[in-house]
């Protein structure tokens, strides 16, 4: 009898969990189904599902990457007016975007949308392509730094070859950002410590604005082509003020909701609220992000960067600094494992989505895993 009512109790409380959980998301739910139902209507119209695609893609690529390049921007700026971090990082913004359309004929990407398997604006679209950007928005509500490279421009990518140079350049990435996070904090984690003690001096701020842009700056040069994907290869006058004039007021909306649910895989790292740690992080990732769009012109995942720099921070402040700002080891490695759990899960979920939109790619996948003629 205790057992069968133990199974009825746990029963009980993981339907009353849910109902409490449908009740607290009632509003996005609605909203996430009205989307999916606008992407159905829209998609046979190409010349609206492009910009139905374009607002899904521009919100939810920036509401999940918000964590690379503005979260510890927004931890350590807590106290400040969200609209006067707005306008500064909306500025940056414009002015980025502004000089790529001026230098490159029309061309926001800064050439991310060159290479041969994106070469082609699409003329037409399928649900799933409209839809991919609702899937990111579903997957940032839980708290997953998915990477919106793989999910969206997979999507749209001719054939396999142009997924596997993505895939090798973030992988190269990770281990380049991993490596660097684990020498650069060995060696700094216990100066840190040491000296990152009581109110940071007022020219920490400054210093950290000016680093938050310049990383702010390249990451819209690597990723601004996750949205502009949608759009011609070439916009307009009018297409580059919608274009630029949508992304700004959504990027009002992320600073109005301070990062919203994803913010919090910055704020549970160790010592990221400290506007002295945030700069450092900030600058070592700017420098990775511009070493990388150097490299070479094909896209990668920023958020495989990011979640790389943070790993190796993480691991070496356990490793160097138990007595000071680290997390225990164990704990380190589970958050470790966590963040690579979710991009996995983001990864897994855009070959799925390619695989259904192209049918080119499943036969190149089966063919790469010897399977069928």
């Amino acid at each position: 009898m205790s057992k069968k009512w133990s199974v009825k109790k746990s029963l009980a409380n993981t339907y009353a969990n849910f109902i409490e959980i449908i009740k607290e998301e009632r509003l996005f739910l609605i909203l996430i189904s009205f989307s999916f139902f606008l992407a159905g209507i829209a998609h046979p119209y190409a010349h609206i599902a492009m910009w139905v695609g374009f607002g899904y893609a521009a919100y939810s690529a920036i509401a999940n990457d918000s964590i690379q390049t503005i979260g510890t921007f927004l931890a350590s700026n807590s106290d400040r007016p969200w609209y006067i971090l707005w306008m500064f990082i909306g500025g940056i913004f414009l002015i980025t975007v502004s000089y790529s359309w001026f230098t490159l004929d029309g061309d926001v990407s800064y050439e991310r949308l060159s290479t041969s398997a994106l070469a082609v604006a699409p003329t037409n679209f399928t649900f799933l392509q409209i839809a991919a950007p609702i899937f990111l928005l579903v997957l940032t509500r839980l708290r997953m730094p998915v990477s919106t490279t793989f999910l969206i421009l997979s999507c749209f990518s001719s054939d396999l070859n142009g997924i596997l140079e993505m895939l090798t350049k973030s992988l190269g990435g990770y281990i380049v950002a991993f490596t660097v996070g684990i020498l650069v904090w060995s060696v700094v984690s216990r100066w840190i410590s040491r000296n990152f003690v009581g109110e940071a001096k007022p020219y920490w701020t400054i210093i950290q604005w000016i680093t938050s842009g310049c990383l702010w700056s390249v990451w819209v040069m690597q990723d601004i082509a996750n949205i502009a994907v949608y759009l011609p290869r070439a916009l307009s006058g009018q297409q580059f003020i919608a274009f630029a004039g949508f992304i700004f007021l959504g990027l009002g909306l992320i600073f109005y909701l301070r990062g919203d649910k994803i913010q919090q895989i910055v704020t549970e790292k160790s010592h990221v609220t400290d506007v002295r740690a945030a700069t450092i992080i900030d600058f070592i990732y700017a420098i990775l992000l511009f070493f990388f769009k150097e490299l070479s012109n094909i896209p990668m995942s920023t958020t495989w960067v990011f979640i790389g720099l943070l790993a190796g921070r993480e691991l070496a402040m356990s490793l160097m600094d138990q007595a000071g700002h680290g997390k225990p080891f164990k704990k380190s490695i589970k958050l470790i494992r966590r963040d690579i759990l979710y991009a996995g899960i983001g990864l897994l979920v855009s070959i799925l989505l390619a695989v259904s939109i192209n049918p080119d790619i499943n036969r190149e996948i089966m063919e790469l895993l010897g399977i069928g003629n």
